[in-house]
């Protein structure tokens, strides 16, 4: 094998190292041996080029030439032009799987499945990296540059990867970069001759025999001289990173090293758990992060909290940096809480996955006592226990005693002003955070007399009647501006309203933090609940003073809201109180009023409350100046569609109101739940938003609430409630009658609480019409998937794509 043929292997090999360090941010590792394989064959082109021989740009532009070719081939044979040559459906479909795999790799978590369009960008980039490293160290013949883009991709690797890419990938990745390095040294040599390994500066004949120890040095120093230099760079590169701080692991996924010192003292820093978070919520498979079992009879309120983050500096909400202690017997009490607030202890025993290794432990809140094994820490102002010195949650099993507070809205509202250090620490705001905040918050809160109605306000506004919707997709980001963007768009998940909810309060002068943890998990057959990882969760926790950190759920579909942020109410109505008999005269009409018709010869006028007689025929064709019947037929068209367009949501809802509510009055499951589904969609139409994470009794406690209910028409709603958990948890449902006049009943007290525009765009656009625009984009989506996969369209493609002209040839 010549020099120049080992050289651009040895470059291959270290690509392939190099990319190496990618695999664990995917599975599985098949598009490395496709890469390996495409890289392999530019790498021959070259070796035939530079064999011809052609120029240094000529050889890279055929080795250019061989990946877009083979990359066509691999990823859009269907749409290239015989199958190999990129012609404009090939383009159009390589975007197509660039934008995909963008939107992929922000969309899952490491290791992400390897989509068509990840696989694309993966492949594509060992490729590009693989080509500029063989130009630079063979084509040119430098190979200290090519450690650049080895660099490049080795960075980006590490870069992503949750906790680094680990030891043994960067050794393989640096060996890789010194094979390359020792095969352009012997390269460079060996056309100086036979090397010997005498003393420098020997005396002798400066012939071609003795190279370098002619010229009166050491023939072997050049070796020698790149290991040195080989392992002094890789001994910086392994010990500099041990000596600076690192990022540490995500709150969800694996996690890096421990923090803080043995023995008694310590801090921890500030971890940033946006990406995790998101990356967890859209991950394709719901993995089980821990399960556990409990004493306490309801588990709406056992969120499992990791971290609480209390510094707001404009550009995130991070932890602050706090002394940690060893863990005591029996945790401190929790701050601000008083004896005269209602609590159970709980037991709570809990076991975690294999793969779960962060560093920070999942704990109820407040936890009293904790007993585990391992090196833990705990930090006495968030009340969270933290590794140290590499300790993780890997496969753990742990205890915890925890309280679960249930104060009462009352105690809530008559809480006395908190202490001033903490209303100061925790009421803090940056400068740079936009005017917008804080006028949202007093707007919204501007009728709400104590800090608990504020807090209240503001929850609802968020998860009830904002407008805001959940949405995962959207991009993460906390700092000031980003909570300005979220206030303006309305679309985000808990991250944002966590953090926008928790700078509101501040500036309201309430103390305000972020806890990051679990949701409550879903009930196993067995006994257990799973906690997965679509259970990660970001809420906010307000200070009042006698209850302590209270937890909010400002985000919609998401958690529980918590008891005490309804009203103190009862849950059922007085059963003396006879029902109230559904009157419909107090209703306006909804049918639209008859039209008087119109004889044969007579039309209806523009206005639509007269009819006028139509002009009598006097030929064949249209007299001057008139129009002919196919242009007042077009026109009469449009004017349908004018007019039939805008009511096509009042129409649909007609339709979907009377259907719900037609025949026997909830006899079966199917219709009781139809009912129920129409009361929601009208409280949805009245600006209610549905939230699916309620019971029936509580969603029907929150619209009597939110759309101030007389009382006939709350009793209304809380029947309809009772008749849905009747039909769903009875041993045997018995039949309910009435239930479509409660519905309308409930519908008729939200009108006349409603304002006039309120009314009137519950009634021309209503909200819930958006179910209409679901159901429409689904059955899209489904026949354009049929469409392009059926085989007529497929066998045309392939027509045209046979009648195109092929390259010409010269």
């Amino acid at each position: 094998m010549s020099g120049r043929a080992r050289l651009a292997l040895c470059a291959a090999v270290a690509t392939l190292c190099a990319a190496g360090a990618l695999l664990p941010l995917v599975e599985p590792i098949s598009w490395l041996i496709q890469a390996a394989v495409l890289l392999a064959l530019v790498t021959g082109v070259g070796a035939a080029a530079r064999r011809a021989p052609l120029a240094g740009p000529l050889v890279i532009g055929a080795q250019a030439l061989a990946c877009v070719l083979l990359m066509t081939l691999l990823f859009t044979p269907g749409e290239a032009i015989l199958g190999l040559l990129p012609g404009p459906d090939a383009l159009a479909e390589f975007s197509r799987l660039v934008q995909a795999g963008v939107r992929d790799v922000g969309r899952y978590a490491s290791p992400a499945p390897v989509t068509p369009g990840i696989r694309l960008l993966l492949i594509a980039g060992v490729l590009v990296i693989g080509l500029i490293v063989d130009a630079l160290a063979v084509t040119y013949r430098s190979a200290a540059p090519a450690g650049l883009p080895l660099l490049a991709l080795y960075s980006v690797a590490a870069g992503l990867s949750q906790g680094g890419a680990g030891w043994l990938r960067f050794l393989i990745a640096a060996a890789g970069y010194l094979l390359l390095l020792l095969a352009e040294g012997r390269d460079r040599l060996s056309q100086w001759g036979r090397v010997f390994g005498g003393v420098g500066g020997a005396a002798g004949p400066p012939g071609r025999g003795q190279g370098f120890a002619a010229l009166g040095g050491s023939a072997l120093a050049p070796v020698r001289t790149g290991r040195r230099i080989g392992a002094l760079v890789l001994g910086i590169a392994l010990v500099v990173p041990a000596l600076l701080p690192s990022l540490g692991g995500g709150l969800f996924g694996t996690s890096g090293s421990g923090t803080g010192p043995g023995g008694g003292g310590g801090t921890i820093s500030a971890v940033n758990p946006l990406v995790s978070l998101q990356d967890s919520l859209n991950q394709p498979e719901d993995k089980e992060v821990l399960n556990y079992r409990t004493t306490a009879a309801d588990t709406r309120d056992l969120y499992l909290r990791i971290v609480a983050l209390d510094q707001f500096d404009g550009t995130t909400w991070k932890p602050s940096e706090r002394t940690v202690t060893d863990v005591p017997e029996r945790l401190p009490g929790p701050p601000g809480l008083s004896s005269s607030v209602d609590l159970n202890r709980v037991n709570t025993s809990i076991s975690t996955a294999e793969w779960y290794a962060q560093n920070w432990l999942p704990l109820p809140y407040p936890a009293s006592k904790v007993d585990i094994s391992g090196r833990w820490r705990f930090e006495p102002q968030g009340r969270t226990l933290v590794g140290d010195r590499g300790q993780n949650t890997h496969g753990l099993q742990y205890q915890v005693e925890s309280l679960q507070v249930r104060p009462t809205s009352q105690q809530l509202a008559n809480a006395p002003a908190p202490p001033a250090d903490l209303l100061r620490e925790y009421t803090k705001v940056p400068r740079s955070l936009p005017q917008v905040v804080r006028n949202t918050a007093r707007q919204v809160t501007r009728s709400a007399p104590t800090a608990y109605a504020k807090a209240v306000k503001l929850q609802d506004w968020f998860a009830l009647n904002g407008g805001f919707s959940y949405n995962t997709d959207v991009r993460a980001g906390s700092g000031s501006e980003a909570i300005a963007r979220f206030l303006r768009q309305k679309q985000g998940f808990c991250v944002h309203f966590s953090f926008s909810m928790a700078a509101m309060a501040r500036t309201l002068g309430i103390p305000a933090r972020v806890a990051v943890g679990f949701t409550p998990g879903t009930k196993q057959p067995d006994g257990t609940t799973s906690v997965g990882l679509k259970d990660a969760h970001a809420w906010p926790e307000l200070y009042f003073q006698g209850i302590g950190w209270t937890r909010f759920e400002p985000t919609p579909s998401r958690g529980s809201i918590p008891d005490y942020a309804y009203p103190d109410t009862p849950d059922t109505p007085d059963p003396g109180s006879p029902d109230p008999a559904p009157s419909r005269s107090t209703a306006p009409s909804e049918d639209p009023s008859a039209a008087p018709s119109c004889g044969p010869d007579e039309q209806r006028s523009g206005s639509g409350k007269a009819c006028v007689s139509l002009p009598a025929e006097s030929g064949s064709g249209p007299p001057d100046g008139g129009s002919s019947p196919w242009t007042i037929a077009l026109i009469a068209l449009a004017g349908a569609l004018v007019l039939l367009l805008p009511a096509g949501p009042l129409l649909w809802r007609l339709r979907i109101r009377s259907g719900r509510l037609a025949g026997p009055d909830g006899d079966t499951a199917a219709g009781t739940l139809a009912a129920w589904r129409e009361l929601l969609d009208t409280a949805w139409d009245f600006g209610i938003l549905p939230d699916e994470s309620l019971t029936p009794r509580k969603a029907a406690e929150r619209i009597i609430r939110i759309g101030d209910l007389q009382p006939e028409p709350a009793a209304a709603a809380r029947r309809a409630a009772a008749a849905v958990e009747q039909i769903l948890y009875a041993p045997q449902p018995q039949p309910v009658s009435g239930l479509a006049l409660d519905v309308q009943q409930v519908r008729a007290g939200l009108r006349a609480g409603a304002s006039r525009g309120l009314r009137l765009r519950a009634q021309l656009a209503p909200r819930s019409a958006a179910r209409l625009r679901w159901a429409w984009s689904a059955r899209w989506s489904a026949l354009l998937l049929r469409c392009r996969t059926s085989r007529p369209v497929a066998a045309a493609r392939r027509a045209l794509a046979a009648l195109r002209p092929g390259p010409r040839r010269a």
